[in-house]
């Protein structure tokens, strides 16, 4: 374990040292371990990996990593981050109850709402910000809450501790997706939240070339349960994948420190022009959410999103976009920009995103490692086009 986490980025989840001393090469790079199943001394006597669904020395390396940065007990790699949440919501039981906060992911809501609904697992969306009204609200089926601080995509920001106090009173489990902020940035598990998930396919593989999905949990009794529903599902990252998203994962702190920099200097412009009504990024003095991310935070990250004023066109400022890409997800070293309400969040009915406070003018913008200021001279050209 080291104490820096600019160094267990790099160092975490693999010694090459004592590879070479338990008679490997030495590879200072994790070895890809391109193999389904593994010789046995003998029926049932394994040397610790059997089958590769249930286990692969890459993926491990990988899991050990993400534990060691989110300061937990053990890590899971999953095919995609969706495959992360189904395995978490899988922890419940039909009858059970899970509170989510009042704007997440559009296919976090839609595999509650398509998928496990049928199954009996139920869902409450309530707003997450104010720890002590939510408590008030609590009944005996709901057994778990998943937030997303900041969440996904008006940036709003739960106080996780607060909330952890709440959960841990009820017994009920706190499960945090920390995909915006990254360990780098935010660590739940510290916070007092039970399990963090992440898309690892946003900013820890930062590179838009590969999909996954991490679970890291805060007690052995949870890593076990995860591990069962790991393995008897079948959502299992591959070595090669996995090789790629450590390789990946060792340049996220200078990659996070760019884009948050970037992220402070476009919002900063973005609530000064006229185009613009109302910039959401808890970086800003201004934001609700500020005090509380930064008490429970390193910064307010680099993901901000913004309404267009009237008699602005979305359509023309989308398109007006040159360098900036209109895309789906998030994180890459390039900026991204998507239309929630007919992207991201078009499985929410429109009727529940106007409750949300998702609008038709909201624009959600991922800000990349390139020149600030090439990033804005962009937006401004797409702001004019768009009058």
């Amino acid at each position: 374990m080291f104490s820096n986490i600019d160094t267990a980025l790099i160092h975490g989840g693999y010694d090459p040292h004592a590879d070479l001393q338990n008679g490997g090469t030495g590879a200072v790079n994790v070895p890809v371990y391109l193999s389904s199943t593994y010789v046995q001394h003998a029926p049932g006597q394994h040397s610790g990996y059997e089958y590769s669904r249930t286990g692969n020395p890459t993926r491990a390396a990988l899991e050990a990593l993400v534990a060691e940065l989110e300061g937990g007990v053990a890590g899971f790699a999953f095919a995609s981050g969706m495959a992360a949440i189904a395995a978490a919501i899988s922890l419940l039981d039909s009858g059970d109850t899970v509170i989510i906060s009042d704007n997440v992911y559009g296919g976090t809501f839609r595999i509650l709402d398509k998928v496990f609904k049928r199954f009996g697992i139920n869902y409450l969306i309530e707003n997450t910000n104010d720890a002590a009204a939510l408590a008030a609200k609590l009944s005996p089926d709901v057994k778990a809450i998943l937030v997303e601080s900041p969440a996904n995509p008006l940036l709003s920001v739960t106080d996780i501790a607060a909330l952890a106090k709440v959960t841990k009173a009820h017994g009920i489990l706190l499960m945090v997706d920390n995909t915006f902020m990254t360990p780098y940035l935010q660590r739940p598990l510290e916070l007092g939240a039970d399990l963090v998930i992440h898309s690892a396919t946003k900013y820890l593989g930062g590179h838009s070339d590969l999909i996954a999905g991490l679970i890291v949990t805060a007690t052995p009794e949870l890593a076990e349960k995860i591990h069962f529903i790991m393995n008897s599902t079948g959502g299992i990252l591959q070595p090669f994948d996995s090789y790629l998203l450590m390789r990946s994962i060792k340049s996220l702190g200078v990659r996070m420190d760019r884009h948050v920099a970037n992220a402070e200097a476009v919002a900063a412009y973005l609530s000064a022009h006229p185009a613009v009504a109302r910039v959401y990024y808890p970086g800003l003095p201004t934001d609700p959410g500020y005090q509380t991310q930064h008490a429970q935070a390193k910064n307010g990250g680099s993901m901000l999103s913004f309404d267009l004023a009237e008699g602005y066109s979305v359509n023309k400022f989308l398109t007006g976009l040159k360098m900036v890409a209109l895309a789906e997800s998030l994180g890459g070293v390039e900026s991204l920009v998507g239309h929630p309400a007919t992207m991201t969040h078009a499985s929410i009915p429109p009727d529940l995103r106007a409750e949300m406070g998702i609008s038709d003018q909201l624009i959600r913008l991922s800000v990349g490692i390139e020149n600030a200021q090439d990033i804005i001279t962009d937006l401004t050209a797409a702001l004019s086009a768009a009058q």
